[in-house]
């Protein structure tokens, strides 16, 4: 699939507010053994509102590809800078985020990554089962 801005954005909503949103509720009452609290549901608004800025940004790039289309790897890669992008805001710039009053770099990580990979295993398996069409569209839902 070659998504398109539109359904880069729907599908990046969708996923985060679904089971991102379960992962990070399931964080959130600390069932991880994790201190409680409402930073993780911030930190994944966070995530999910620069994506939105960041898709932009693939977009411009996947148009350099040959084929235009964006592969696994790259998403593992963008995965990883999202991740930095707020590592580099709160920890090096110092930059306090809104409702991060506890922030800890150690269960960002984890949090993260559980968000994460949930998210891309549900687009590349569960997402192309579900929707079939979904694939057709560039993305889009409407």
């Amino acid at each position: 699939m070659t998504p398109t801005l539109l359904g880069r954005w729907q599908t990046r909503i969708l996923l985060m507010e679904t089971v991102g949103l379960v992962i990070t509720l399931l964080f959130c009452s600390g069932f991880f053994g994790n201190p409680e609290g409402s930073d993780y549901f911030w930190l994944l608004q966070y995530i999910v509102v620069f994506g939105l800025g960041w898709d932009y940004l693939y977009i411009q790039i996947q148009n350099f590809r040959w084929d235009q289309d964006w592969p696994a790897a790259l998403q593992w890669i963008a995965a990883l800078w999202e991740g930095l992008f707020i590592i580099l805001l709160s920890d090096v710039a110092e930059i306090k985020l809104p409702g991060t009053d506890a922030w800890n770099l150690g269960w960002f990580i984890v949090h993260y990554s559980f968000v994460w990979i949930a998210v891309f295993i549900t687009s590349q398996s569960l997402m192309r089962l579900i929707f079939p069409r979904w694939r057709f569209r560039g993305g889009q839902w409407f």
